[in-house]
């Protein structure tokens, strides 16, 4: 059997996949709704069992959507799902290679948003309405350090990933003459 076959003897029924797709979907939702159960009028112990159900949630939907579409649909609902992430970051994602400097720029949006982090709980006193406003002062710097990875490119996402990878070794450029 060929691939294009073998995905279509997979493929649940249009009702079942749709079904299977919301519980994914509702299931990866379903913990943002932990900080409205906080502000609810609720004694703390049920806001305590209530967010700790809503947290465990994703894990049942994800049980539920593979109880509905069984394995091979399951599969097939994953598999589509990747594949047009894949699709969306071939077309908008970063270059595998980025100039020196797209690197040296990208390389200051990154560390930038972390040395403030780090400096601003011992100097925030410095910064006018920090110690007020703390929140307008973290969000720019989380935008700032995601859109930096897009701006380092591919090879920069390969040395971050190498961190959490016991046997990654860094290979370092021979001498460059351009300098």
């Amino acid at each position: 059997m060929d691939t294009s076959a073998r995905e279509l003897a997979a493929r649940p029924s249009p009702g079942r996949l749709a079904l299977g797709g919301v519980l994914f979907v509702v299931g990866q939702l379903v913990p943002l709704s932990v900080p409205f159960v906080a502000r609810t009028n609720l004694p703390g112990a049920w806001k305590g069992i209530l967010s700790g159900l809503l947290l465990i949630s994703p894990e049942l939907f994800l049980l539920a959507a593979v109880a509905v579409l069984g394995k091979p649909g399951f599969d097939y609902l994953t598999g589509a799902i990747k594949r047009a992430f894949g699709r969306f970051f071939e077309r908008h994602g970063p270059p595998e290679r980025v100039s020196r400097g797209r690197y040296r720029v990208g390389l200051a949006m990154f560390l930038l948003p972390l040395l403030f982090g780090w400096v601003a709980p011992y100097a925030g006193h410095h910064f006018p309405a920090y110690e007020e406003h703390r929140l307008l002062y973290a969000i720019p710097g989380d935008v700032l350090l995601v859109l930096s990875l897009f701006v380092l490119g591919g090879e920069f996402w390969d040395k971050l990933r190498s961190l959490f990878v016991h046997g990654a070794r860094a290979e370092f450029p021979g001498p460059s003459r351009s300098n």
